[in-house]
C-alpha cells in the first residue's frame, strides 16, 4: 500500500488524481481567458469608443486614460494591482493568481482591440451590447475563481467597519464613478453607461446562477405525506422530510424539503394548493447545487 492509498484508508475520502486536477486547472484557464476576452472586447468594440464607462476601477481607468491620454491597458494593470495584494492577503493564493490572469489579458485585449473599429455608433445599442458581453465576461472570471475589479476587495474590507453590505458598498462606489462620467463624458453618456452597468450587473446574476436557477422550498403541512409524493411523481423531484416544532404551540410538525428549478415553481405552488390551502411555503434562491438527487427523474 502507497502513501496515497494509506491516506485514503486513514481518513475515508478519496484522492484527485492528477489528470483531474489538470483537467480541472485547464478548464479554469480557458473559461477565464474567455471572461477576460470578452471583457475587452465589450470595452474596446462598444463602450470605450462611445465614451462610456463601466463601475469600478474600470470606469475609473476609463476616465483617466480619456484625461491624460494614457493607454487604457496600462492603466487597468496598474491600478488593479494594489487590490491584488489585498486580494492575496484577505482571499487566498487561488484567487489571487486567478485574478492577475485575467487582469493581465484583459488588458492586452484592450491594447490588442484599441485601433479595431467600433461595431457601433448608436449610443443605446452599444450600452446593451456593450453591457451584455461585458456581464457574460465578469461572470465567467467571477464564476471560476477570480475578479476583473478591486473594488469588490475593498468593499469586502470596508463593510467589516460598516453597517452596509458588500452589495450596498459597491453600488456606493459605482453609483460615484459613474457619476465622474458625467463630467469627463458630458451626461447622456453617464445616462448611457448606467443602462449598461445596469444590463452588465444582471447578466453577470445570469451567468453565475444559470438560467435554470435552483429554489429551495420548505413546505409545513399535515397533509404533508400527500404532497411529498405528489411533488415526486407530478414533479419528478425527490423530497426530504424534516422533524420541526411549532414554536407557539410546541407541536411537532413534519417539513418538507425540495430543491426545484425557478420555472417548477408555479407548478410546486399548484400542487401544494390542491392538497392544503392553508399550508406554509418559503421559497428561497440557491446558487449552487451539488451532490445529493437533486437530477430530475422521469416522470410519466
Amino acid at each position: 500500500m502507497n502513501v496515497s492509498q494509506e491516506l485514503f484508508a486513514k481518513e475515508g475520502r478519496p484522492q484527485k488524481s492528477g489528470a483531474i486536477k489538470t483537467a480541472k486547472l485547464a478548464q479554469r484557464v480557458v473559461m477565464l481567458a474567455i471572461g477576460a476576452a470578452m471583457m475587452s472586447v465589450a470595452l474596446e468594440i462598444f463602450l470605450v469608443p462611445n465614451q462610456m464607462i463601466d463601475g469600478g476601477i474600470t470606469g475609473i481607468s476609463i476616465m483617466l486614460s480619456h484625461i491624460f491620454d494614457i493607454p487604457l491597458g496600462i492603466l487597468l494593470t496598474l491600478l488593479n494591482l494594489p487590490f491584488l495584494v489585498i486580494g492575496y492577503k484577505q482571499i487566498g493564493k487561488t484567487f489571487a493568481l486567478s485574478t492577475l490572469f485575467a487582469v493581465v489579458l484583459m488588458s492586452i485585449g484592450t491594447q490588442l482591440l484599441h485601433p479595431v473599429k467600433p461595431f457601433t455608433s448608436d449610443p443605446l445599442l452599444a450600452a446593451v451590447f456593450g453591457g451584455i458581453i461585458l456581464g457574460v465576461g465578469v461572470g465567467l472570471v467571477v464564476r471560476y475563481g477570480g475578479s476583473l475589479d478591486g473594488t469588490e476587495i475593498v468593499a469586502i474590507l470596508v463593510a467589516k467597519r460598516l453597517p452596509f453590505s458588500v452589495g450596498e458598498v459597491v453600488m456606493f462606489f459605482n453609483l460615484f464613478i459613474l457619476s465622474g462620467a458625467g463630467f469627463v463624458f458630458g451626461w447622456n453618456n453617464a445616462m448611457f453607461s448606467l443602462i449598461a452597468y445596469y444590463i452588465a450587473f444582471k447578466l453577470i446574476d445570469i451567468t453565475l446562477e444559470g438560467l435554470d436557477q435552483s429554489k429551495s422550498v420548505w413546505i409545513i403541512s399535515e397533509k404533508f405525506r400527500d404532497i411529498g409524493e405528489a411533488l415526486t411523481e407530478r414533479l419528478g423531484r425527490g423530497v426530504t422530510y424534516l422533524d420541526g416544532e411549532g414554536g407557539f404551540s410546541g407541536e411537532n410538525k413534519k417539513v418538507i424539503f425540495v430543491v426545484i428549478t425557478r420555472l417548477e415553481e408555479a407548478k410546486l405552488k399548484a400542487i401544494v394548493e390542491d392538497w392544503d390551502s392553508d399550508a406554509f411555503v418559503a421559497i428561497g434562491n440557491i446558487h449552487d447545487v451539488k451532490g445529493g438527487r437533486f437530477k430530475k427523474k422521469s416522470i410519466h
